[in-house]
């Protein structure tokens, strides 16, 4: 008895000592300071039921990890607790090679959802969509598992294979993909000149030199419009940011300004509404103020919503497509002693007009849905029967798992936004003559 009472006084002393070192920092009220001490003793008086009562004698290191995943996951979906070894694999991901499926992933309702496939990869040629749940990893369910957990099982050496079981709407029954991992190469900025000077440039992240080779993209267009037709220029701009699932802050705010001589682009607000972080246009090097559009769907995540809500709320361009998929919010990585340590949300991103863009996304000015783009309103309830189909812990029998049928080519179906958008430019330069 002297010995519990002994551990569960130490464990007060050091509540106590964090309490007076950290709380009193916030000034918070004598209220929430008694509060923040009962919920504290509970916490100390669990912990010691743990350590007396549980049936094998529980280690202390994993039982403090469960406590701190426990409370980070309880904030939001994108605050997290890194151990030791995912900081090493943390680090590794800054290189940017590594055997995986290409696919950019985010935890949405406690669900491992694809905010978008990356172009040319295996998941985009598996036909995996913006929007599926990926319900299983290798007859594991992802249910409980954290998105760093998720990743390392899907990425392997190049070439090996990975099934996954996924969760898409309106399908009854889970989908299972076998896919064969490759080497992720970084991604590029795609380009090309339409009719009438229409120049369209698909930005598929953002990356270091985005920005970089957007200028280079138009400068491009114009060598080659001049090259038919000496005294025209670049006359309109399609910016195509569908399934683009974001990257580099600072690149958002530099392709914003290519198009924006003026005004807010982004700002970010934490917990104190005093403290904001915004980020201006600058009025070196814009270009013209030609008509513009700028696409989005489901996959335009991140950085592509920072672009297109400034462009839209800057009535620099027309924002065509669907509502983009919501996520943009500041993380904070901050180290431990024991080189563990706790990915943070510390703030949200905010277009001009104050529209937070983490969980509302961006609505587009015309809806135009393409062609893997269901009706929201058909969805929902057919997602709700599905997902009561689909409950349980246990993997799926084969009886209830689809397989998954080859991608459909894009080209067969067309481009229903696309082609809006070069309809609305069309009738704008018209308009001009």
């Amino acid at each position: 008895m002297k010995s519990k009472s002994l551990t569960l006084s130490i464990l007060g002393l050091s509540f106590v000592a964090f309490l007076s070192g950290g709380l009193w920092t916030y000034s918070w009220s004598n209220e929430r300071v008694r509060e923040a001490y009962r919920s504290l003793e509970k916490f100390a008086r669990v912990y010691e039921i743990i350590k007396s009562q549980y049936v094998e004698e529980p280690d202390d290191s994993e039982l403090v990890d469960g406590a701190i995943r426990g409370m980070l996951q309880s904030l939001d979906e994108h605050s997290v607790y890194l151990t030791a070894q995912d900081f090493k694999d943390m680090q590794e991901d800054t290189r940017g090679r590594f055997g995986g499926l290409g696919i950019e992933i985010s935890m949405r309702n406690n669900q491992l959802t694809v905010v978008a496939p990356i172009e040319g990869t295996p998941a985009e040629k598996a036909g995996i969509l913006s929007g599926d749940v990926i319900a299983f990893i290798e007859d594991q369910p992802t249910s409980k598992m954290t998105l760093i957990e998720a990743v390392k099982l899907m990425r392997g050496e190049p070439n090996s294979k990975v099934t996954i079981r996924i969760k898409r709407e309106g399908v009854p029954d889970l989908i299972r993909m076998s896919l064969k991992r490759a080497i992720i190469q970084s991604r590029s900025v795609q380009a090309e000149l339409k009719d009438n000077n229409i120049g369209v440039v698909r930005l598929r992240g953002f990356s270091e030199r985005s920005s970089s080779e957007l200028r280079e993209a138009i400068r491009k267009f114009r060598n080659e419009i001049r090259e038919k037709e000496s005294a025209s220029d670049l006359r309109a701009l399609i910016l195509d940011l569908r399934s683009n699932p974001g990257g580099l802050l600072q690149q958002a705010v530099e392709v914003s300004d290519v198009f924006l001589r003026e005004g807010l682009i982004v700002y970010t607000q934490g917990r104190d509404k005093q403290r904001v972080s915004r980020s201006f246009a600058n009025s070196s090097g814009t270009e013209p103020d030609y008509p513009m559009v700028v696409l989005i769907n489901r996959g335009s995540a991140s950085a592509s919503e920072i672009v297109a809500g400034a462009l839209q709320d800057q009535k620099r361009a027309r924002v065509i497509g669907t509502k983009s998929f919501g996520k943009a919010s500041v993380q904070h990585v901050i180290p431990l002693e024991d080189g563990s340590g706790i990915k943070l949300t510390v703030a949200h991103y905010y277009t001009p007009s104050g529209r937070q863009i983490q969980g509302e996304g961006i609505e587009p000015d015309q809806i135009v849905r393409g062609p893997f783009d269901r009706d929201p309103d058909e969805d929902s309830e057919e997602r709700s029967e599905g997902e009561k189909r689909s409950e349980g812990p246990e993997a799926p029998t084969s009886e209830g798992v689809a397989q998954t049928e080859p991608p459909v080519d894009p080209e067969e179906v067309g481009d229903p936004q696309m082609d809006a958008a070069i309809e609305y430019l069309s009738r704008r330069l018209a308009m001009a003559r």
